[in-house]
């Protein structure tokens, strides 16, 4: 008997362990989304060929302030591999951004290729303005003119793909940024 009272407080305790570290990695987890940065990010396009990318940190509050580790402009949703072949190669397609806008280059903490800023630290209710550029068509892809290439994005949003630390944890937030009509 004692054996059976034995086990059965073994087994209650055992679920009883599980259930509380479920219960912690539930908390966790809602912990974490409360604390996700919410950015307000507006593209003020008011020139053809040049734009501005506002990044505000708008909270929460207790976040006090944001690393960015990284704020990259992500392509459209079409698929690429099928250009091989065309003159470019498959650093050029990574490299290239398919969209309306990229960061202009080297300027700030923006990469040669005008696809990635950062790393650089917000406060909560402070922003960032970025330069950014109209993209063009690949050096490989003939008889394209840069009308043309602007044409298939009009109206696009610019995608980007923010990666944000502050306390020891990381968020990765994926955003649409309205283009509207120059």
């Amino acid at each position: 008997m004692s054996v059976v009272a034995a086990w059965g407080a073994w087994l209650a305790a055992h679920r009883s362990a599980r259930t509380a570290e479920t219960l912690e990695r539930i908390e966790r987890d809602r912990r974490h989304e409360e604390r996700r940065p919410q950015f307000e990010l507006t593209l003020d396009a008011t020139y053809r060929e040049h734009a501005t990318l506002n990044v505000h940190l708008a909270g929460p509050d207790e976040l006090g302030e944001v690393t960015v580790v990284s704020i990259r402009v992500d392509d459209d949703d079409k698929d690429r591999t099928r250009l091989l072949g065309n003159g470019a190669t498959a650093d050029d397609i990574a490299n290239h951004v398919w969209g309306p806008w990229r960061f202009t280059s080297r300027v700030d903490t923006v990469d040669e290729h005008g696809r990635t800023a950062g790393p650089f630290t917000l406060k909560v209710g402070r922003g960032k303005p970025f330069q950014m550029e109209r993209t063009r068509p690949g050096y490989w892809m003939t008889g394209r003119t840069m009308d043309q290439w602007q044409e298939e994005y009009r109206g696009h949003p610019v995608r980007l793909v923010m990666v944000c630390r502050a306390g020891g944890e990381e968020w990765t937030l994926a955003r649409a940024v309205p283009n509207e009509e120059w």
